[in-house]
């Protein structure tokens, strides 16, 4: 009888575990998800949600056009560097510690924290490649192995093809872009120009307001999703668009607040408070 009552009283203990395990495990995931839709959540819910990649191109996109700048040049590494803070926003990469001899961005690896896939194609594939490299790379090498600007053979077949278009398509399937086909006299080209035209001016709006109404005079205090758009944005050289329909007083202050931005001590910005190292990593980069 003791022996039975033992084997009850055993096998009720390891349910209990059993139970806790799940639980904390379903907490866990619920955590990650409601951090995640909150991350991506821009105030409203009934808006379509656009990836900072996405962003970045459509201000880049000349609207009846429906293609990019041919002398932009800062936009293929731009949307490189968007992959990697998208990512780590999402909370699936970070940077590895700065240690007791304080390493600078430039030279910490980019680790991953969480290899759960995030749905999306592009940051997916980046992930994988992540994951897969051993020893681990800077943010500097990742957006040159991501944009295939790299002597390395080896490192060649981390190149992300056709970003743009695949954006693009995204874009059209979310309804804000169409596809068509242009003919450039040697060439033809498919082109996707801006259907949905509030799409555009929610987001030109939101930077705009960024940098004048809702201006806040320290990035620490604002949205990390806002702050990595408008260091992205500029990196990407596609501000242009958002700026131009400003008057001249409103111009100059938002350009002026973007110069504070990019003058910023990024090393020291990094280790205020709740930041996010490979936002500044990231614009480090280009910054430098």
């Amino acid at each position: 009888m003791m022996s039975r009552a033992d084997g009850l009283v055993q096998r009720r203990n390891v349910n209990r575990d059993n139970t806790d395990g799940v639980s904390k495990e379903n907490g866990q995931s619920a955590a990650d998800k409601l951090d995640y839709e909150e991350d991506i959540d821009d105030g409203d819910s009934k808006e379509t949600r656009l990836t900072l990649m996405e962003e970045v191109l459509l201000l880049g996109l000349k609207d009846k056009e429906g293609y990019t700048s041919f002398w932009n040049d800062s936009i293929s590494s731009g949307l490189r560097g968007c992959i990697l803070v998208e990512l780590a926003l999402r909370q699936r990469i970070e940077l590895e510690k700065a240690g007791m001899r304080r390493k600078s961005l430039q030279m910490r690896k980019v680790i991953i924290k969480n290899e759960t896939p995030t749905g999306d194609v592009l940051l997916d594939e980046a992930l994988k490649h992540i994951k897969e490299t051993n020893p681990p790379e800077t943010i500097q090498s990742w957006i040159e192995y991501l944009s295939g600007e790299t002597w390395n053979p080896l490192k060649i077949k981390y190149q992300l093809k056709n970003v743009r278009e695949r954006l693009a398509k995204n874009l059209v399937e979310k309804g804000v872009l169409t596809t068509e086909k242009q003919n450039f006299l040697l060439f033809d080209m498919t082109t996707h120009p801006l259907t949905d035209n509030e799409a555009k001016v929610r987001l030109v709006k939101k930077v705009q307001d960024a940098v004048l109404s809702r201006w806040i005079n320290d990035p620490h205090r604002m949205d990390k999703r806002l702050l990595a758009l408008l260091l992205l944005a500029q990196a990407s050289d596609v501000l242009e668009s958002a700026f131009s329909p400003l008057n001249d007083e409103d111009y100059e202050l938002a350009t002026r607040r973007l110069r504070e931005l990019s003058d910023m001590d990024l090393e020291v910005e990094s280790m205020k408070g709740s930041t996010n190292d490979v936002i500044w990593a990231v614009f480090a980069n280009f910054n430098k």
